[in-house]
């Protein structure tokens, strides 16, 4: 560990944690639907497109409507990617010619970037032209993350609102977040990576001469638009098969640094959207708090362990850290910050290989995800699951005080300790499940390259991944055929909407009930111990549910690692 890597993390921190009130400002004012400076440009086309699809931005909707508007606009999605995948052949913009892709892998494909998971079983240059990336898989980086977004406002006027019916209007809620957030960041940011060297063509490749004087043909797209959206939506599905390791995606030091930062922007900014939303700035302070401990704490392990590199190979004289996998462009600091924020958001994004990681390096990134990323997390996702985590906790801390818990006004019964024990335990049971059925049957035992604990990891991390939509992977697990195409894209779509919708439900049930003022009785949710409590329930959460498959996988491959057992 040097003193760079850890001034580099110290800056990283101090930025995210300013952004969160200038961010949260602009998503607050999207919150509450109001007029912004951009309105005078596009509000004629908001107001175009309400009138082309016949939406009264003004007529809010139960939790229920949301709901149902929510899952067929996606189901609608998923169905035109899919046909887009199938049909790719004999659609413009393909100037390599390439085929159509296979059933079970536009199945793949169109739910995971329909989810916000954006995992990739296919190398994107090799398998996808440049209508694909654009229409079917860029299209889809804009509207899961305004999704996500959505939610999170539709949660947040839940606890805002007493004794309503109603939670907004999903279809204003995507529009506006589209239109006044995501896009214009997007255009902005595609700008400054074309001039850092991103490339920004319907080219198909250009041909160029290596040092030994070997022709070499690289592949080239419309990369810098779709690069931006998957950084900032928390999206992470790449171009090109080697992401954002890939000097296309990502070029030098300086748009790596804003790469990382943009993951964690919009999440940082939801906690004061939130705590502007029930009118208490410190709510969103304390919420902010317990996000970045966890968060560096991450970091600051997975840095420790790759740093420290390998024992077995410092015995037969190679000493120094662990630089497998990673690029000489950014090294073993830049590396630990990128795995550590692009799993502790829903992002997915790699620029380095998490499969190449010391074993407890690689677990870090691992927790994260079954953890649900609420580490900040993603657009909206983060936000929606932490507060699951919070409802949890003042129903312990209500127990403590022997009364009946309260949060932000609100007062928490059994309908919402429910509502947010079914979302919490789809994470668990679909990695767990659908990781133990890999495990045993021989098409799952076909895909992992390692033997040992590292091959029982690559399938555990391809589970929690696909589940908690976060779409990195171990890359040894070959998981391009019909079994990890088909049980993937079944945890990819639990994982979202399984959780999304008791989400909204507690919405609903929130909207519903009348302000509770805080009393000397209620158990103050924004100092230390709120914070501390939070994360202890989170930890304690994740101890008791993941800690024997972590014990089966990352663990058992660090001590073994450490007695010098190669496998």
């Amino acid at each position: 560990m040097t003193i760079q890597g850890w001034a580099m993390i110290a800056l990283f921190a101090a930025i995210v944690i300013g952004l969160a009130r200038p961010v949260g400002a602009w998503l607050f004012a999207l919150y509450e639907g109001r007029r912004t400076p951009l309105h005078a440009m596009l509000g004629p086309v908001e107001r175009g497109f309400y009138r082309l699809a016949g939406i009264d931005p003004n007529k809010e909707q139960g939790w229920r409507a949301y709901a149902l508007h929510m899952l067929l606009f996606q189901l609608a999605a998923l169905l035109f990617t899919y046909a887009v995948l199938r049909l790719q052949d004999v659609l413009p913009l393909n100037p390599r010619h390439l085929p159509g892709v296979g059933s079970d892998g536009a199945f793949n494909t169109a739910i995971s970037f329909t989810t916000n998971t954006n995992w990739q079983w296919y190398s994107g240059e090799a398998a996808m032209s440049n209508l694909s990336q654009m229409l079917a898989l860029t299209l889809h980086n804009f509207l899961s993350a305004a999704t996500g977004i959505a939610i999170a406002f539709a949660l947040f006027r839940g606890f805002a609102r007493q004794k309503a019916g109603s939670i907004g209007n999903f279809w204003a809620d995507v529009t506006r977040i589209t239109l006044y957030l995501l896009l214009p960041i997007c255009l902005i940011y595609a700008l400054f990576l074309i001039a850092s060297g991103v490339p920004q063509t319907f080219a198909a490749s250009i041909d160029a001469m290596t040092l030994e004087g070997a022709k070499q043909t690289i592949a080239l797209g419309p990369v810098a638009g779709q690069e931006a959206i998957k950084m900032l939506g928390t999206n992470g599905g790449g171009f090109f098969n080697a992401n954002s390791a890939h000097p296309f995606e990502n070029p030098t030091a300086l748009t790596d640094f804003v790469e990382i930062v943009s993951i964690l922007a919009i999440g940082s900014g939801l906690t004061w959207c939130f705590a502007k939303a029930v009118g208490n700035t410190k709510q969103g302070w304390a919420i902010l708090a317990a996000m970045m401990t966890l968060l560096i704490a991450g970091i600051a392990v997975t840095y420790w362990q790759e740093a420290a590199g390998n024992p077995i190979l410092h015995h037969l004289g190679v000493p120094g850290g662990n630089m497998e996998g990673k690029e000489v462009r950014f090294g073993i600091a830049a590396s630990a910050l990128f795995s550590v924020v692009t799993t502790a958001a829903s992002c997915g994004a790699v620029n380095a290989m998490h499969d190449s990681f010391t074993a407890l390096g690689g677990m870090i990134p691992l927790f994260n995800i079954q953890l649900g990323e609420i580490v900040i997390g993603g657009v909206g996702a983060g936000i929606y699951g932490f507060l699951l985590f919070a409802i949890l906790a003042v129903f312990v801390a209500g127990l403590m005080v022997g009364r009946t818990p309260e949060y932000v006004g609100k007062k928490i019964e059994s309908r919402e300790v429910k509502l947010a024990v079914l979302a919490i335990a789809v994470l668990p049971l679909c990695i767990l499940g659908f990781s133990a059925l890999a495990a045993v049957l021989p098409a799952g035992l076909a895909g992992p390259l390692n033997k040992g604990p590292h091959g029982f990891s690559e399938i555990l991390y391809a589970f929690s991944s696909a589940t908690g939509n976060n779409g990195s992977a171990f890359a040894g697990l070959s998981a391009g055929t019909p079994f990890y195409n088909g049980l993937l894209g079944a945890a990819m779509w639990i994982g979202r909407f399984f959780m999304i919708v008791p989400i909204l439900a507690i919405a609903g049930s929130l909207a519903a009930k009348k302000y509770t003022p805080e009393t000397a009785g209620s158990f103050p949710t924004t100092g230390l111990l709120w914070v501390g409590l939070l994360i202890g329930i989170i930890l304690i959460f994740g101890g008791l549910t993941f800690l024997p498959s972590l014990a089966l996988g990352p663990i058992a491959d660090h001590l073994a690692m450490i007695h010098g057992q190669t496998f």
